[in-house]
């Protein structure tokens, strides 16, 4: 994999980029995440990794994803607009990019289970698809809210052969999914590999997730260098709750000032409505799931709970990588409420014939609210397809 090692905007030798990130764990844990950290680089970069890895990509994710220049939407915005279509990928989404490399790291690594935490389910079903793959026990934990709305994923999970367990704590969504994972972890560390899905959680996790999703701007540049001859866009734009199909489109272009990154965050009823998840706005720097980082979070340093009708970006805080990127002024964030949200589902759809999910329509949202300037090469992480939101958007739109 050809990714970089080290840089302004790259994790240090301690796990941190810039004063985010680290691993505060429990003792318990400290033997698993330790061994990983260890190993991980060095399993990557093995030949065999790296041919298995690449191989079950493209013959069974369907690499390279397309990058679909989006001429309607083009047109509306004075600027050459490209989806970077993660939606085809196998299962969906993004994140059987990552499953992929961390179920062969862990078969490295001599485990015999898996866990996982899922909000919008398709990180689950990315989970258990390669899972059964593998033929591994496969153990998803899902916030009870999380089962109601993305229904059609449960199933997904479900048949493959995958444990749904649902959360029925705190808000009943993606962070008390991960508090659930994490117990599990905790009690069965000598066999179970927990595959976190977002660029978030104890190092190395942040920066090995970011790698694995690193493939979507490597195809990037290739794929805008034979369609433009240019490699590099003027801005990628992409959504972050965890954040890690943004850490993937932005891999390559951590190190290239000329390049804006751009992340689009849910708002939900209004970034200040008490119904939100606008963490960098409202977040704090403080500890959530073994790493430092922005997060909503009281006086006292009790989480808030997030809101989103989006449940992939329905999370107090952020990875360490995005808060990095945020405090130092490298990347640019736009709040996108759920109204606006739908109304960029509803334009995608009938401009360019592509329902995304609503986690992808907070970027495209995202759009509307920039100068942008005419001519400009934009590329938008698309990161999932709108499948699995079809029952909000049948509540939300009238025919």
């Amino acid at each position: 994999m050809n990714t970089p090692t080290s840089g302004q905007y790259h994790v240090d030798e301690n796990g941190f980029y810039g004063e985010f990130g680290g691993a505060f764990i429990p003792e318990m844990l400290h033997a698993n995440v330790d061994q990983i950290r260890r190993q991980y680089l060095e399993i990557m970069r093995e030949p065999d990794f790296i041919s298995q890895f690449e191989s079950l990509l493209r013959d069974y994710v369907g690499r390279p994803s397309p990058l679909y220049l989006a001429t309607r939407l083009s047109e509306h915005y004075g600027a050459d607009i490209y989806l970077k279509r993660e939606d085809l990928n196998h299962t969906g989404a993004h994140k059987i990019n990552n499953t992929i490399g961390q179920i062969l790291l862990a078969r490295r690594l001599g485990k015999t289970r898996i866990i996982a935490e899922t909000g919008a389910g398709q990180h689950g079903v990315a989970t258990a698809t390669v899972c059964a793959l593998m033929s591994m026990e496969c153990v998803v934990y899902m916030g009870s809210v999380d089962i109601a709305r993305q229904a059609p994923n449960v199933a997904r999970m479900k048949l493959l052969g995958a444990t749904v367990v649902a959360a029925e704590s705190g808000s009943k969504t993606l962070k008390d999914a991960t508090n659930e994972a994490i117990r599990d972890w905790i009690n069965n560390a000598d066999n179970t590999h927990y595959i976190i899905g977002s660029a978030i959680g104890p190092h190395p996790y942040p920066d090995m997730v970011t790698r694995f999703q690193s493939v979507i701007s490597s195809e990037i540049q290739s794929q805008l260098l034979a369609k433009t001859g240019k490699k590099d866009p003027d801005m990628v734009l992409a959504c972050v709750g965890g954040g890690s199909n943004a850490a993937g489109a932005f891999y390559h272009f951590l190190d290239t000032p000329s390049v804006s990154l751009v992340l689009a965050e849910a708002a939900g009823k209004g970034v200040h409505s008490g119904h939100s998840a606008a963490t960098s706005i409202l977040g704090t720097k403080g500890i959530i799931h073994g790493c430092r980082t922005l997060l909503m979070q009281t006086k006292d340093g009790q989480i808030t709970e997030p809101y989103s009708i989006s449940a992939g970006l329905d999370y107090p805080g952020i990875g360490p990588l995005h808060a990095h990127l945020i405090t130092s002024g490298r990347a640019k964030v736009y709040p996108v409420t759920d109204d606006e949200a739908l109304e960029a589902v509803k334009q995608l759809s009938s401009y360019e014939g592509i329902i995304p999910a609503l986690e992808s329509a907070h970027a495209l949202a995202a759009l509307a609210k920039m100068e942008i300037k005419h001519g400009s090469v934009i590329v938008v992480c698309l990161s999932g397809r709108g499948d699995k939101d079809l029952a909000t958007y049948l509540e939300h739109f009238t025919t």
